[in-house]
């Protein structure tokens, strides 16, 4: 059978490289930090990780800043989460600290969300969106702009510590701790009005708890990002070690596909002519050579594998030299990977041999199984989607109908009633009206039930009724203090209601207060 040959292996430049964490030769926890240099990808993973890159930078970066106008009684910062009035501010959105369960819904949808993206395509979050993985990148932009690539900084650092040396790392490390202090700037900015958090940041007069944590983050993105790296990923990261449960034979992960690519040979013309199997791969070494991480994907799924899929890039751009088709190393389901390797090794009896998934020209036999999107959907992943999306829109009904007017009573302990000359019964209570809304308006305190009782407000004055009207101050709580009294009458006192209501709309709070009378309290 005449096999596939293609183009000479030799025209490929074999980069010499070793895996730092290689899974063959697992390196001891507290052995001493081997430095990882890199070499840029270029490709279309690489190219979606440049666009992520920019968008959550620019978000984080950016969303303070931005101006969202909700009236004159409101910051008009789009995102604030002002901690002296505790409110959470989100465009439109405002919550209180009673409102908690929001933020504890959006934790479970994070939650949720991890678990569907982890099932369905493995790793991605730490591949792409995850901030150690953006500000790696970010920082590795910056050493790579002033040091040169892979084989430039190895020879830098392997080189005498020159004026031109010393020029290039004070460069880079100042450029890195300005990117720190940028992320603990824009971070202290989203607790405060931007424009002017940073005009007394300037200036001196910031509160000191805002350069604390200016320092701080300063500190933790530099060392975490510039000097750590892919320790944080490896050792501090709890999730390496919990995705493996969350993984199942259907789920998309980085994968070296050695069916195809095993017997390794970078003189696949002279083993051909001798008549032994020859794969794909040339032993290039280049997708250990881009790898943040340190290690070759050839060696299997590996814990440090963050999926960031650098090394399909640099693996396609090899197969393109070579004349051969894009995949050798691809995302692929392990039932895929399982399949093919059975066919390459005719059931596991032999080793791989090309011949069995190849065609006289080249190209694949039927039988290969290629990824098929709708493997995704399988009751794993529709049971998580449904579950994130069904949090989701519960959230939202209930932000769209929440009552923005509540009521808060505390009935007096000391007395708990007074009896009057008269004989009347007097209960006193302070009224808690919380106007959610950022602006002041008036709503109607009406008291239910309670036959023959009436209220009175003393700052209202000495006027009794059944109802009042109350200035609600706006996007606060408004404190009265209330007195209730009751002729004696013989009937049972079961409570009553008090009531407020914005007549203007249909927000609407109740309260069910007792009253204490003689033979009540004990």
């Amino acid at each position: 059978m005449n096999l596939y040959t293609a183009p000479d292996p030799n025209d490929i430049e074999r980069v010499s490289v070793e895996p730092v964490n290689a899974r063959r030769n697992r390196q001891p926890l507290y052995a001493p930090r081997k430095k990882i240099f890199p070499k840029r990808a270029e490709g279309r993973f690489r190219r979606f990780k440049w666009i992520v890159m920019l968008i959550t930078l620019g978000i984080y970066y950016l969303a303070p800043w931005i101006r969202w106008d909700r009236g004159p009684y409101a910051p008009d910062q789009a995102i604030l989460v002002d901690l002296s009035s505790r409110r959470f501010f989100f465009f439109f959105i405002e919550i209180w600290p009673q409102e908690f369960y929001y933020v504890a819904g959006l934790l479970v949808m994070a939650g949720f969300g991890l678990f569907l993206v982890t099932a369905a395509v493995g790793r991605a979050w730490c591949g792409y969106a995850c901030p150690q993985t953006v500000w790696v990148d970010l920082f590795l932009v910056v050493e790579r702009a002033i040091e040169g690539d892979r084989n430039a900084r190895m020879k830098l650092d392997d080189g005498p510590f020159t004026f031109d040396k010393l020029r290039k790392r004070v460069i880079k490390h100042a450029i890195w701790l300005l990117i720190g202090a940028a992320t603990g700037g824009a971070w202290i900015f989203y607790f405060a009005d931007a424009p002017s958090l940073a005009a007394s940041l300037f200036a001196g007069s910031a509160p000191p708890a805002a350069y604390a944590t200016v320092a701080i983050l300063t500190a933790t993105t530099y060392v975490l990002g510039g000097l750590m790296r892919e320790q944080v990923c490896t050792y501090m990261c709890p999730w390496p070690r919990i995705q493996g449960a969350m993984l199942d034979e259907n789920s998309l992960v980085v994968t070296y596909n050695d069916w195809r690519g095993e017997q390794r040979s970078r003189h696949a013309k002279k083993a051909q002519a001798k008549g032994l199997p020859v794969g794909d791969c040339v032993d290039c070494n280049a997708c250990v050579a881009v790898c943040p991480m340190g290690i070759d994907i050839r060696d299997g799924q590996q814990m440090e594998c963050i999926t960031c899929a650098l090394c399909i890039d640099a693996c396609d751009g090899v197969m393109d030299k070579l004349g051969k088709p894009r995949g050798l190393i691809a995302y692929a389901t392990l039932s895929e990977y399982s399949s093919n390797m059975s066919l390459a090794t005719d059931g596991g009896r032999t080793a791989i041999q090309p011949s069995n998934v190849r065609n006289d020209d080249g190209s694949f036999i039927p039988a290969v199984r290629h990824f098929d999107w709708r493997i995704i959907l399988r009751p794993r992943i529709i049971f998580y989607a449904v579950v994130w999306a069904s949090i989701g829109i519960a959230m939202v009904i209930h932000l769209a109908f929440r009552e923005r007017l509540e009521l808060n009573v505390v009935h007096d302990r000391n007395p708990q009633y007074v009896l009057e000359s008269d004989g009347s019964i007097r209960n006193g209570y302070t009224l808690r009206v919380l106007n959610m809304v950022p602006m002041p308006r008036d709503v109607i305190l009406t008291l239910v039930g309670l036959e023959g009782g009436t209220m009175r407000i003393p700052e209202f004055g000495r006027q009794d009724g059944r109802s009042f009207t109350v200035r609600a101050e706006p996007d606060a709580a408004t404190t009265l203090k209330v007195f209730v009294t009751r002729k004696p009458d013989g009937a049972e006192i079961n409570g009553f209601l008090f009531v407020i209501e914005d007549t203007s709309n249909s927000d609407r709070a109740t309260y069910r207060a007792s009253f204490n009378a003689p033979g009540d309290v004990k």
